[in-house]
């Protein structure tokens, strides 16, 4: 029987992408989210492929045991686990919202990565055999203007990410986070999407050669950034981005030279 990997939000944008990859693979997928009409629609979108709809929710401890039990009772050991629920958090800055705004975020969009991971991570090492990936976006390193929340999340997934990859080592687990440093292209945002953006399918594709090993040299991050070359080096993305930011600043400072001059009086 074909091991069915389990993608978490699939009928998100990005979700969508990860199921549309991996029934391309050939691969059979328990496709869970809230969304029970979204589901329905993602069955009758692969009307040929093996795709389980599991309706279920990692908002809460005592809901991540729920979907934890209804995946057992399908008898099917996971091949992998895919995990793209983001949402990113809401919009505005910080200094203006209650404090209990970034509490909200953090419970809505963090913690249910930790109850995922708790409830199905003893299920895929049961299985001994795929890894656990995590889809994370951008803002992490440097924030948002106007996405306090956002950035705030996005770093903090990264490092539940490294905490996890560490933890699961005890369960012969490799949890790893995969890092798409821009939005991601989809149905939803093809009419404004940048064409440098990837695509929701490519990011998946990207995520099953973690799911299944196939980047050894790999295997031991915690963090893995997206690039449209699997063999694309760390040091060589960020040697361009340096590039990027110390370009940037070369030119904010001419800018601001010019300005102070002209404000100087004659």
């Amino acid at each position: 029987m074909n091991a069915p990997v389990l993608i978490l939000g699939a009928t998100g944008s990005v979700g969508r992408g990860l199921v549309a990859a991996a029934v391309a693979a050939g691969r059979a997928v328990i496709a869970v989210a809230r969304d029970k009409p979204g589901l329905q629609q993602l069955q009758a979108d692969f009307p040929a492929a093996d795709i389980t709809a599991l309706p279920g929710s990692v908002a809460s401890d005592a809901q991540g045991a729920r979907l934890a039990k209804a995946v057992q009772r399908l008898g099917r050991p996971l091949s992998g686990v895919m995990v793209a629920v983001c949402g990113g958090g809401g919009r505005g800055r910080l200094l203006d919202q209650p404090a209990n705004a970034l509490r909200d975020s953090l419970q809505d969009d963090l913690l249910p990565h930790l109850v995922a991971a708790r409830h199905l991570l003893p299920l895929l090492a049961a299985s001994q055999r795929g890894g656990y990936v995590l889809i994370g976006g951008p803002g992490g390193e440097q924030p948002w203007a106007g996405y306090g929340c956002r950035s705030i999340n996005a770093a903090a997934l990264r490092m539940l990410a490294r905490v996890l990859h560490d933890e699961a080592r005890a369960h012969a687990v490799r949890v790893q986070l995969l890092l798409v440093d821009t939005p991601v292209r989809s149905d939803a945002n093809i009419g404004h999407a940048c064409p440098q953006w990837p695509s929701a399918f490519a990011v998946g594709e990207r995520a099953l050669t973690l799911v299944d090993r196939v980047d050894t040299h790999e295997r031991a991050r915690a963090i893995v950034r997206y690039s449209a070359s699997p063999d694309a080096s760390l040091s060589t993305q960020d040697a361009d981005r340096q590039r990027c930011v110390s370009d940037a600043r070369v030119l904010l400072d001419s800018l601001n030279f010019k300005t102070e001059r002209e404000a100087s009086p004659r």
